[in-house]
């Protein structure tokens, strides 16, 4: 079931627009288009990262794990948990779980996983994988705050015409 699109204030939606900026970026690199950033509570940049899948041939490497990857070495778990990590899109069940052990305390997406299907196609093969990550930052003991869809047309845009077979 498609949530209904979050109207965000102008830090998150400042931070989430470079998140899309970022897919388009690896879009331009010949990856799947998805960006994302981890932005302290004081509003520094911990981690940059785009999906780099067809870069390095790391099927792990989409753009929420790269972030926590370059992010969770550098900075402690109790700085991350009042960090958010901005996402051009809603974060798969991976990411999502990436996002739970680095002890992020809050996610902002751009388009969500029902939206991004209307792109993608219908995948038999990743049905099962389409959780929402909602479900998962539920199951969670800390508890997660997960806002999103939002700026719901600007992050589709990265997808026209990208999920050519």
């Amino acid at each position: 079931m498609r949530a209904p699109e979050t109207m965000l204030d102008a830090r998150d939606a400042l931070y989430l627009r470079r998140a899309i900026e970022l897919a388009d970026l690896g879009r331009s690199r010949g990856n799947r288009p998805f960006g994302a950033l981890i932005v302290g509570a004081d509003g520094c940049v911990l981690a940059e990262a785009w999906c780099n899948t067809a870069e390095t041939g790391d099927c792990t490497g989409h753009a929420e794990t790269t972030a926590v990857r370059l992010a969770s070495p550098r900075h402690s778990r109790e700085e991350l948990a009042r960090a958010t990590i901005y996402s051009s899109a809603e974060p798969c069940v991976m990411c999502a779980g990436a996002i739970f052990w680095a002890n992020i305390g809050r996610v902002v997406f751009g388009i969500d996983a029902v939206a991004l299907r209307g792109f993608r196609g219908e995948r038999l093969d990743q049905r099962d994988a389409e959780l929402s990550c909602r479900d998962v930052f539920d199951a969670s003991p800390g508890g997660i705050v997960c806002v999103g869809p939002a700026l719901l047309e600007e992050a589709a845009r990265s997808h026209i015409g990208a999920w050519k077979a």
